[in-house]
């Protein structure tokens, strides 16, 4: 870029004199737009070239990119790039055109960068934390995170940009959350919130029939609810506990975060309705609802395919 810079100048001190004419300044000017718009496109073209080809497993340059963390990276640096490039062309032209010193150009620059500084001091906190939520691992585009700071949002990250953080949520909103109010992030390393009803079945009812009756409401519940329910429910086989040796299925769901509800209460009545067909004596009590598995559950495996919805 100095190079570049050198040039231009050099252009000028070549055309520059009393007697240069006012056309050839302006055709000198139009020369230097031609050149810095070639430029720019160039610079431009190349962070394309780069974005697109860190779409595959590693980058042009080795490594293993973090889309899309990558991708902002590369358009941060392109712009940053790009900005400076017009700033110091500028600055060429109004020393050429106005007599105008580059050094006292560049200073009050500088002097004016800063007074803007102090006064947009929020934008410069969102850059600085956009680049650190960039650089670290606290949350990626696509993760489902619980976000403090204002107000506490849950949402899945759609965009993590200079000024915002943008989420979607439960209700399908797009949430823009200002980088600087961003206080505490909880990530759900699993996507979403994992969900244990242990269901009791009686020793005197038969133990295949509960199942099947089981694994038909867990499988509506994910029919219905698909939305909050993010997998197919894992239904497991019949398990002893190791103390008191009753029989008990476990349903495993991945749910999305604060909507426990929608096991504890609805898919719990659904399986007492069903199990009192078999023992019309069975309580609530016998149906608990944990969100970690307390006690390892044998030929149970989470589902192999988290992106599928019912259809």
């Amino acid at each position: 870029m100095e190079a570049n810079a050198t040039v231009m100048q050099r252009l000028f001190h070549h055309f520059s004199g009393h007697e240069t004419s006012t056309g050839s300044r302006l055709l000198l000017i139009v020369l230097l737009v031609f050149l810095l718009h070639l430029m720019v496109k160039a610079i431009r073209e190349l962070s394309e070239w780069i974005i697109n080809k860190s779409h595959v497993q590693k980058s042009p340059f080795g490594f293993v990119t973090q889309q899309p963390k990558f991708v902002t990276l590369i358009q941060l640096i392109a712009n940053a790039t790009t900005f400076v490039m017009y700033f110091f062309a500028m600055g060429l032209v109004l020393q050429e055109l106005f007599r105008i010193n580059l050094e006292g150009y560049l200073a009050s620059a500088s002097i004016l960068a800063l007074a803007i500084s102090f006064g947009s001091q929020g934008l410069v906190q969102d850059v600085v934390i956009s680049l650190t939520l960039i650089f670290s691992d606290a949350m990626d585009v696509g993760d489902l995170v619980e976000i403090a700071g204002t107000v506490v949002v849950v949402g899945r990250v759609e965009e993590m940009g200079l000024r915002f953080t943008t989420l979607r949520n439960f209700y399908n909103q797009v949430v823009f959350i200002p980088n600087r109010t961003i206080a505490n992030v909880s990530r759900f390393p699993h996507g979403g919130v994992f969900a244990y009803a242990d269901i009791q079945i009686p020793a005197d009812v038969d133990k295949d029939k509960a199942l099947q009756a089981i694994g038909k409401a867990a499988h509506g519940m994910w029919a219905q609810f698909g939305a909050i329910i993010l997998n197919q429910p894992v239904v497991g086989s019949v398990e002893t506990a190791e103390e008191g040796g009753w029989h008990f299925v476990r349903v495993h769901f991945k749910i999305w975060p604060g909507q426990g509800n929608l096991i504890e209460m609805t898919f719990r009545q659904q399986i007492i309705s069903a199990m009192r067909i078999f023992s019309p004596n069975y309580a609530e009590w016998q149906v608990p609802v944990t969100y970690r598995a307390m006690t390892a559950v044998k030929n149970v495996k989470p589902p192999t395919d988290p992106g599928k919805t019912p259809g």
